[in-house]
């Protein structure tokens, strides 16, 4: 995606591994999407997608280690949305993520977050080692 340059509100901050630090950014963000009108689905959408991608930094990138933090930068424009988060972590390879819709993985309870994260984006990518997120939306 080409990077947009009239972005209109930012947020950055770090935030150590408690998962309450992670929901005030999404309460935060959510607000924010709320002011400039975007529409419940692309709200509900983009939390699921943020929190997800959030809680993985903390338990499988940071692995709840808190020592670690994890560096969140939202920017958003009344028609679209960046979110970057960079973990600590090793860093991993998304394409060696199993499918979590094959038939012998239905019952596993891990992998569906990179799925949920594709689904409600318009564009997921991970960059340097695995441990850095960049996903954007557009808005419809």
């Amino acid at each position: 995606m080409t990077s947009h340059l009239g972005w209109t509100w930012q947020l950055e901050q770090s935030i150590p591994i408690r998962t309450e630090a992670a929901e005030q950014i999404i309460d935060t963000l959510l607000a924010r999407l709320e002011a400039e009108r975007w529409n419940s689905q692309e709200v509900f959408g983009v939390h699921m997608a943020v929190e997800e991608a959030l809680v993985n930094a903390i338990t499988h990138g940071n692995k709840r280690d808190p020592s670690k933090s994890v560096h969140v930068r939202v920017q958003s424009s009344p028609e679209q949305l960046r979110v970057e988060i960079v973990d600590e972590g090793q860093g991993f390879d998304p394409s060696q993520v199993t499918d979590p819709t094959n038939p012998d993985r239905l019952n596993m309870p891990h992998g569906r977050g990179l799925m949920l994260m594709h689904s409600f984006m318009t564009h997921v990518e991970y960059k340097g080692r695995g441990n850095e997120l960049v996903m954007e939306k557009v808005r419809r």
